[in-house]
């Protein structure tokens, strides 16, 4: 019997969401020598041979590590971080883990919504502990969306760049245009102002790597298929949308990749354009941790590159709801091909 999404309601162990700090499985391979820049952009290329000085630099002894070195200073000079900025698709997130898998000691991979759930099970104090021993903390997806994950994030970097923890963050903003439009609280620019001096920046340019070698549109599949697809699936799960949905809510955000746990491929019937915050930046995360695990979507309705409404599309979130139209065309047209081949 097929199973569903809305039926899983996962409850994942504080163990769980530390070992999950590490890169998702699409990017378990991933590796310097297997990112290939785009020749028609040469900040890719320089962005490749950045990270590979970044790592071996942090083979170097940490500053202020020494008894002799904290006499000489008060306090350890906080760390230097990289963040890597430009467009969906130009393999930012292949850069970020790539220096993950070739970082000595202790590195830790997350996304940035990973890390506001992990200071909210462990507690601030304990969270900052357990990265403080880190040897580079790797930050995927780094937007601030409200004010709480503000402070939350800038506090935990500066405590932890203080601490001597290297730091490397991708998004698709510079730092100091982080927040813009979201949120119009001043008294917090300070704050994005004094993070952003943290890091050294790296421009990456170029097209999105998702839609080189296909067009920007996904077919539409009829509802008989994608039913009979899911049937026809070992591990597969079929949902109506709006119920889907509605399951989100029950569900929190940081459980969503614990629900598709052993999910092979996400059939969805009825499915329409999106045009509030709350349903779209919830079905947003559950894209990225779809396709950070390679699960294939495959769905009846509306036309999926038209999901999110003009006005979400208009809105602060807009970088948000790009990137996970690029993904989601990806795993749709990965259902695609799984449909071609039953």
């Amino acid at each position: 019997m097929t199973g569903a999404l809305v039926d899983r309601r996962p409850v994942p162990s504080l163990e769980r969401l530390i070992g999950d700090l590490v890169p998702p499985p699409r990017f378990a391979q991933a590796r310097l020598d297997t990112y290939v820049p785009d020749p028609d952009y040469p900040a890719q290329a320089e962005a490749k041979e950045r990270i590979g000085r970044f790592a071996e630099a942090l083979a170097a002894p940490r500053r202020g590590g020494g008894l002799l070195s904290r006499l000489r200073r008060a306090e350890p000079a906080p760390a230097r971080g990289l963040y890597l900025d430009g467009g969906f698709g130009v393999g930012k997130t292949h850069l970020l883990t790539s220096l993950f898998h070739v970082a000595p000691g202790r590195p830790v991979y997350g996304t940035f919504v990973e890390y506001t759930n992990l200071v909210g099970a462990l507690g601030f104090g304990k969270a900052v502990e357990l990265l403080s021993d880190a040897s580079v903390v790797c930050i995927d997806e780094f937007e601030l969306d409200d004010v709480g994950d503000t402070l939350l994030m800038t506090r935990l970097i500066r405590e932890l760049s203080d601490a001597g923890v290297a730091i490397v963050a991708t998004s698709n903003t510079l730092p100091e245009a982080l927040g813009e439009g979201r949120f119009a609280a001043q008294d917090f620019l300070r704050e994005i102002h004094a993070m952003s001096e943290r890091f050294d920046v790296l421009r990456i340019d170029g097209e999105d790597f998702r839609r080189r070698d296909a067009t920007a549109e996904v077919p539409e599949l009829a509802e008989e298929v994608v039913r009979a697809h899911a049937q026809q699936t070992p591990g597969a799960t079929l949902d109506a949308f709006d119920d889907l949905l509605a399951h989100l809510k029950e569900v929190h955000p940081s459980r969503y990749g614990a629900m598709i746990d052993d999910v092979t491929s996400v059939h969805l019937t009825g499915v329409h354009a999106l045009g509030n915050h709350h349903d779209g930046l919830r079905f947003v995360v559950l894209v990225d941790r779809l396709y950070d695990r390679e699960v294939p979507v495959l769905a009846s309705g509306s036309d999926l590159t038209a999901l999110y409404t003009d006005e979400l599309l208009a809105s602060g979130y807009r970088k948000k709801y790009y990137r996970s139209l690029s993904r989601l065309s990806s795993l749709a047209r990965d259902g695609q091909r799984t449909v071609a081949g039953v």
